[in-house]
């Protein structure tokens, strides 16, 4: 495959049973090949998507101390800023050139303590950034329900499995900031090779080059969305909770040649977790006599947990 296939979740969201079928075909051998598609027809709107880009660019212009008043090492990067360097791929000792901001779930403040969830930190500087943040984060949220309800049909399950495990999941919106390259990075990458974490990763920002996707020839190839569309790739966790069936593709964001050095990148990753409670042991029917169990069984916090403590945002 040299390509990312493409997919319109209207049909999906159409009441014609031979649309949705189409849709549910088309995502899971998509997911099978190579674990990304480009989907069109999702819930956000332009408006919502320019103010998104034009809040999180006012963000990272902000002076460094400005912006470090948002840091929270102790929550392991799981709300606020993270500064540049900060992350780096399960591996790597190299950070990545990469800022970023973490939204998360937005749970009624009865809830908070029954999910242990740290709140949301909000920006004095840009009281919109926030109000758009949490519209973007629950616009995300609802595509990325609908296209776990594509791929329970496609495995065999009923259309709402997924759904008990995902209301209040422990999602997080990551708006990136790839600065400009003022020196020879050496190792360092925008982002290293890496498969994401969780169960699927929605993408707002894949319209230009940079994003590459390694597909089963071990070949790099670049994923490029149009502009109304989002990539959407399997993390580990659903790859390891269908035995693989679905693949979690390994990817990574390469730098720019150097005459584009002195350029910013922003992408908007949205990742989509369960509640942690959630056991991903592998489903029965992703096991085959050709295809035996291949993982252990864990639940989603502990998972996360181990992965967190991989990437460095939690000491061990």
């Amino acid at each position: 495959m040299t390509s990312i296939p493409s997919v319109d979740l209207r049909d999906f969201t159409s009441e014609d049973p031979i649309r949705q079928q189409k849709f549910v075909d088309a995502i899971g051998k998509a997911y099978e090949d190579i674990g990304f598609v480009a989907l069109k027809g999702h819930f956000l709107d332009t408006t919502l998507v320019d103010n998104l880009y034009a809040e999180i660019k006012r963000f990272f212009d902000l002076p460094l101390a400005a912006k470090q008043n948002y840091e929270r090492p102790e929550l392991a990067g799981q709300r606020g800023y993270v500064s540049f360097g900060k992350e780096s791929a399960k591996g790597k000792k190299e950070g990545d050139l990469k800022e970023f901001w973490h939204f998360g779930q937005y749970v009624e403040a009865s809830e908070i303590a029954h999910y242990n969830y740290p709140e949301n930190i909000l920006v004095d500087e840009l009281p919109e950034f926030n109000a758009v943040g949490k519209k973007a984060f629950q616009m995300l949220e609802k595509t990325a329900k609908h296209v776990l309800s594509a791929l329970a049909l496609h495995i065999g399950l009923e259309a709402t499995y997924f759904d008990a495990y995902i209301v209040n999941g422990n999602s997080i919106l990551r708006p990136i900031h790839y600065p400009p390259i003022t020196k020879e990075p050496h190792a360092a990458v925008r982002a290293a090779a890496h498969g994401d974490i969780n169960l699927i990763t929605l993408l707002m920002g894949a319209q230009g080059k940079g994003l590459q996707v390694k597909n089963n020839a071990g070949e790099w190839i670049d994923a490029i969305a149009a502009p109304d569309e989002l990539m959407i790739n399997v993390g580990d966790m659903l790859s390891r909770h269908t035995n693989n069936k679905l693949k979690s593709t390994v990817h990574r964001v390469v730098n720019p040649p150097k005459e584009d050095w002195g350029t910013s990148r922003y992408s908007i990753p949205f990742f989509m977790h369960p509640v942690s409670t959630m056991p991903l042991n592998v489903l029965e029917a992703c096991v085959t006599k050709e295809q035996p169990k291949q993982f252990e069984d864990i639940t989603a916090g502990a998972f996360l947990t181990e992965r967190l403590i991989e990437l460095g945002l939690i000491k061990k």
